[in-house]
Protein backbone atom coordinates (compact mmCIF):
# COMPACT_ATOMS: atom_id res chain seq x y z
CA UNK A 1 0.00 0.00 0.00
CA UNK A 2 1.07 3.35 -0.48
CA UNK A 3 0.97 5.93 1.97
CA UNK A 4 -1.37 9.07 1.30
CA UNK A 5 0.75 12.30 1.17
CA UNK A 6 -0.26 15.04 4.09
CA UNK A 7 -2.53 17.64 2.20
CA UNK A 8 -1.40 20.99 3.35
CA UNK A 9 -4.13 23.45 3.70
CA UNK A 10 -3.91 27.26 3.53
CA UNK A 11 -6.11 29.50 5.97
CA UNK A 12 -7.89 31.43 3.48
CA UNK A 13 -9.83 35.15 4.40
CA UNK A 14 -12.71 34.41 6.81
CA UNK A 15 -16.23 35.25 4.49
CA UNK A 16 -17.16 39.25 4.88
CA UNK A 17 -20.28 39.63 6.70
CA UNK A 18 -23.48 41.51 5.07
CA UNK A 19 -23.33 45.04 6.48
CA UNK A 20 -26.33 46.21 8.52
CA UNK A 21 -27.46 48.69 6.01
CA UNK A 22 -27.20 45.84 2.90
CA UNK A 23 -29.68 43.61 5.41
CA UNK A 24 -32.54 46.31 5.33
CA UNK A 25 -31.85 46.87 2.15
CA UNK A 26 -32.94 43.94 0.68
CA UNK A 27 -35.57 43.09 2.80
CA UNK A 28 -37.20 46.30 1.62
CA UNK A 29 -36.27 45.21 -1.93
CA UNK A 30 -38.52 42.48 -0.77
CA UNK A 31 -41.33 44.36 0.24
CA UNK A 32 -40.83 46.54 -2.98
CA UNK A 33 -40.69 43.71 -4.54
CA UNK A 34 -44.12 42.11 -3.61
CA UNK A 35 -46.23 45.07 -3.12
CA UNK A 36 -44.95 46.02 -6.45
CA UNK A 37 -46.36 42.93 -8.49
CA UNK A 38 -48.99 42.85 -6.60
CA UNK A 39 -50.23 46.41 -7.40
CA UNK A 40 -49.49 45.76 -10.98
CA UNK A 41 -51.81 42.64 -10.91
CA UNK A 42 -54.46 44.16 -9.59
CA UNK A 43 -54.13 47.74 -11.67
CA UNK A 44 -54.06 45.16 -14.73
CA UNK A 45 -56.62 42.37 -14.18
CA UNK A 46 -59.37 45.13 -12.70
CA UNK A 47 -59.04 48.55 -14.48
CA UNK A 48 -59.38 49.29 -17.85
CA UNK A 49 -56.24 51.01 -19.49
CA UNK A 50 -57.21 54.92 -19.31
CA UNK A 51 -54.88 58.23 -19.81
CA UNK A 52 -54.50 59.23 -16.56
CA UNK A 53 -54.14 57.93 -13.41
CA UNK A 54 -54.22 54.12 -14.12
CA UNK A 55 -51.90 54.71 -16.58
CA UNK A 56 -49.16 57.02 -14.25
CA UNK A 57 -50.20 53.85 -11.54
CA UNK A 58 -48.67 51.40 -13.97
CA UNK A 59 -45.75 53.04 -14.48
CA UNK A 60 -45.11 54.18 -10.49
CA UNK A 61 -45.77 50.77 -10.21
CA UNK A 62 -43.78 48.61 -12.88
CA UNK A 63 -40.71 51.31 -11.50
CA UNK A 64 -41.04 49.73 -7.95
CA UNK A 65 -41.86 46.34 -8.88
CA UNK A 66 -38.55 46.40 -11.20
CA UNK A 67 -35.93 48.08 -8.88
CA UNK A 68 -37.29 45.71 -5.93
CA UNK A 69 -37.13 42.83 -8.39
CA UNK A 70 -33.07 43.86 -9.42
CA UNK A 71 -31.85 44.97 -6.35
CA UNK A 72 -30.42 41.54 -4.89
CA UNK A 73 -28.93 40.70 -8.22
CA UNK A 74 -27.88 44.57 -8.12
CA UNK A 75 -26.28 43.44 -4.73
CA UNK A 76 -24.90 40.79 -6.06
CA UNK A 77 -22.72 42.35 -8.33
CA UNK A 78 -21.43 45.06 -6.61
CA UNK A 79 -20.08 42.37 -4.27
CA UNK A 80 -18.67 40.16 -6.81
CA UNK A 81 -16.62 42.83 -8.37
CA UNK A 82 -15.76 44.90 -5.57
CA UNK A 83 -12.15 44.21 -4.82
CA UNK A 84 -11.37 42.18 -1.26
CA UNK A 85 -8.92 44.94 -0.31
CA UNK A 86 -11.83 47.90 -0.87
CA UNK A 87 -14.99 48.35 1.24
CA UNK A 88 -18.32 47.14 -0.43
CA UNK A 89 -20.32 50.03 -1.58
CA UNK A 90 -22.98 51.45 1.04
CA UNK A 91 -26.74 50.33 0.77
CA UNK A 92 -27.80 54.03 -0.55
CA UNK A 93 -25.13 53.15 -3.89
CA UNK A 94 -27.21 49.69 -4.97
CA UNK A 95 -30.65 51.28 -4.15
CA UNK A 96 -29.76 53.59 -6.78
CA UNK A 97 -28.62 51.66 -8.97
CA UNK A 98 -31.24 49.70 -8.74
CA UNK A 99 -33.38 52.97 -9.39
CA UNK A 100 -31.89 53.26 -12.79
CA UNK A 101 -32.50 50.12 -13.85
CA UNK A 102 -35.86 50.35 -12.82
CA UNK A 103 -36.33 53.75 -14.94
CA UNK A 104 -34.74 52.99 -17.59
CA UNK A 105 -37.46 49.92 -17.83
CA UNK A 106 -40.29 52.64 -17.02
CA UNK A 107 -38.52 54.53 -19.70
CA UNK A 108 -38.45 51.95 -22.11
CA UNK A 109 -42.13 51.23 -21.54
CA UNK A 110 -43.26 54.88 -22.16
CA UNK A 111 -41.35 54.58 -25.55
CA UNK A 112 -43.02 51.69 -26.47
CA UNK A 113 -46.60 52.85 -26.31
CA UNK A 114 -46.29 55.23 -29.36
CA UNK A 115 -43.66 52.51 -31.29
CA UNK A 116 -40.73 54.66 -30.66
CA UNK A 117 -39.10 52.10 -29.14
CA UNK A 118 -35.88 50.64 -30.77
CA UNK A 119 -33.13 48.48 -29.82
CA UNK A 120 -30.43 51.66 -30.20
CA UNK A 121 -33.03 53.68 -28.68
CA UNK A 122 -33.00 51.41 -25.55
CA UNK A 123 -28.89 51.39 -25.99
CA UNK A 124 -28.20 54.57 -25.66
CA UNK A 125 -30.90 55.66 -23.03
CA UNK A 126 -28.77 52.41 -21.36
CA UNK A 127 -25.72 54.21 -21.76
CA UNK A 128 -27.07 57.49 -19.95
CA UNK A 129 -27.96 55.89 -16.79
CA UNK A 130 -24.27 53.80 -16.95
CA UNK A 131 -22.50 57.12 -17.78
CA UNK A 132 -24.59 59.08 -14.93
CA UNK A 133 -23.77 56.33 -12.38
CA UNK A 134 -19.68 56.47 -13.35
CA UNK A 135 -19.50 59.87 -12.87
CA UNK A 136 -21.55 59.85 -9.61
CA UNK A 137 -19.66 57.38 -7.89
CA UNK A 138 -16.14 58.13 -9.06
CA UNK A 139 -17.54 61.40 -7.61
CA UNK A 140 -18.28 59.85 -3.94
CA UNK A 141 -15.05 57.27 -4.07
CA UNK A 142 -13.21 61.23 -4.75
CA UNK A 143 -14.83 62.84 -2.04
CA UNK A 144 -14.11 59.87 0.58
CA UNK A 145 -10.29 59.70 0.06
Amino acid sequence: MSEVPERRVTPSAPPQKMPADHTGMLAAGVVLMVLGWLGLYKLVTTEFPRIGGQLWGFFVLLHIAVTGTVLPFVRYLNVRFTPISAPLPPGGVIVRQSVWIGLWVVACTWLQIPRALSWPIAFFLGLVFVVLEIFLRNREMNRDE
